[in-house]
């Protein structure tokens, strides 16, 4: 069989920059996209193509698709990586924020997925990885808007799982857990701002800071996570949901077996919301 093409957004550092590598060390044909090239030259210098993608630009989408049709005439694997989050607390989130950050983290996989499935449905195969989080299963105080876009995404990936599989397509959702990447700078950055001098949550601001690198404290390793990740897609047949990473199984686990007020106690000490 020919070498898989994988096409994969988000990839200018953290798992996106991981995966590529990953699937190429596996011998696939690796096209990685972000919004700028510039971030992908080490992975083009390696023999992957490499392409602009803003994935909230529909005409840039479009341009992606067609360049990868054109040079490889095929699509094996869609990994829907791109996104970020945005912390805060709800009543401080102005309905700007709450918008981009569904538009990054669901409404642009969506649009991706339904450019690239026809491909798929042509060739009877293929696979759309989700890239999701354990976020979106346990919800925790001051990162609402991002827990609800990751739970929105798990559910969107439940439904296409159903509505795909007539068509020889596969729907992987990662729910990861704490992995090494830069989303904890890019939430701090992502944070600015947010909080006015009149927030009810000034006296919680340092454990609002906490919470944007929370995931980072004694996460996996990106490499790891990537090596096994892909090792579980390129599987004849993937798992439906893969949890990998720190916390990617006690948590929910803990979740589901505790009551829920002992639960949400446990949370509210956590947050200093006590």
């Amino acid at each position: 069989m020919a070498e898989k093409v994988v096409l994969i957004t988000g990839c200018s550092s953290g798992i996106g920059e991981a995966l590529c590598w990953a699937f190429h060390h596996q011998g696939c044909k690796v096209v990685a996209t972000a919004r700028d090239p510039k971030t992908l030259d080490e992975l083009k210098s390696a023999g992957m193509s490499t392409l602009a993608l803003d994935v909230n630009d529909s005409v840039a989408i479009a341009r992606v698709i067609d360049t990868l049709l054109t040079d490889h005439h095929r699509l094996d694997i869609l990994i829907n990586n791109a996104g970020y989050g945005q912390f805060g607390p709800l009543m401080d989130l102005s309905s700007e924020k709450l918008k981009a950050q569904f538009q990054t983290n669901v409404f642009s996989a969506m649009a991706i997925t339904q450019q690239a499935a026809p491909i798929m449905k042509r060739q009877q195969s293929g696979i759309i990885v989700n890239i999701g989080s354990i976020s979106g299963i346990v919800t925790t105080p001051f990162a609402g808007a991002y827990c609800a876009s990751k739970a929105a995404l798990h559910s969107l990936s439940e439904a296409l799982r159903l509505e795909l599989s007539p068509f020889g397509i596969t729907v992987v959702t990662v729910q990861p857990g704490a992995i090494c990447s830069n989303i904890g700078t890019a939430a701090q950055q992502a944070l600015a701002g947010v909080m006015k001098a009149e927030s009810w949550y000034v006296p919680y601001e340092k454990a609002i800071q906490e919470r944007t690198t929370l995931s980072q404290v004694g996460a996996t390793p990106t490499k790891q996570f990537a090596t096994q990740l892909v090792a579980s897609i390129l599987q004849p047949h993937p798992p439906a949901v893969i949890r990998i990473g720190k916390k990617s199984l006690w948590l929910p686990w803990l979740k589901q077996w505790l009551p829920a007020q002992w639960f949400r106690w446990l949370l509210k000490r956590r947050f200093g919301l006590l």
